[in-house]
This record gives structure tokens, C-alpha cells and sequence, in this order.
């Protein structure tokens, strides 16, 4: 399945393949703050719609993860990492992809922040 998503004003679109069977909720400085909910996707299963430079990046702590936002509304819809394996991956924010039911997503809790 191909799932659609953006930011709030639209200025950084993409698409993504793969089922949202579940998504992770953590407690880390920044995903508490931005209140995301992760689904973890090969990043070659993900294209961007919209010019790379559209999407400014965050960094922070061991600068590891690329964490992705639009300029313009402020709104982070994915991030980009590699895995454990070294694999490069992205985590989406399934609360930035259009028309999916949120509440039939089974959410898991992480403890990023004691990590």
C-alpha cells in the first residue's frame, strides 16, 4: 500500500510504501515535545513529492538522526536515520498521513528518554 503525507501547509510532501500495522510512541526529549507517532519504513520505500531543500533538518544530542521539518508551518513528518543493522530508514509520523484511522493503529510506548 502507498500511504500519502505531508506537513500542515503541504511544502513537504511524500509517499511512502508499506502496511502501518503498528507505531511507537516516545517519550524522548523531542518526540514528547512534538507528541509523534512513529511507523518505521525502509528509507527506499519513501519518496519525497516535493524538492529536498523543502524540508529543513534538525539535529541534536550524537547528531544521528535527521529530524525533518517544514519552515514555513512547523510540522515534522519523518525523520531519517540509519537502524541498528545500518540500514538508512525513516520514521514517519503517522499522524501526518492522509486519511488513516489513528485510532485503529496499536501504539507501543519506548523509553527514549532513559536511553
Amino acid at each position: 500500500m502507498t500511504n500519502v503525507g505531508s506537513c500542515h501547509c503541504g511544502r513537504v510532501r511524500f509517499e511512502v510504501d508499506g502496511d502501518i500495522d503498528s507505531a511507537l510512541s516516545c517519550n524522548c526529549s523531542i518526540c514528547q515535545r512534538k507528541g509523534s507517532l512513529l511507523w518505521f519504513a525502509p528509507r527506499a520505500a519513501m519518496r519525497l513529492l516535493t524538492p529536498e531543500e523543502d524540508a529543513s533538518t534538525y539535529l541534536f544530542n550524537k547528531h544521528q538522526i535527521k529530524h525533518r521539518f517544514c519552515a514555513v508551518c512547523g510540522i515534522s513528518p519523518y525523520a531519517e536515520a540509519k537502524s541498528p543493522a545500518g540500514d538508512d530508514m525513516a520514521a514517519i509520523n503517522i499522524r501526518c498521513i492522509e486519511g488513516i484511522d489513528l485510532q485503529a493503529v496499536p501504539v507501543k510506548l519506548y523509553d527514549g528518554r532513559a536511553k
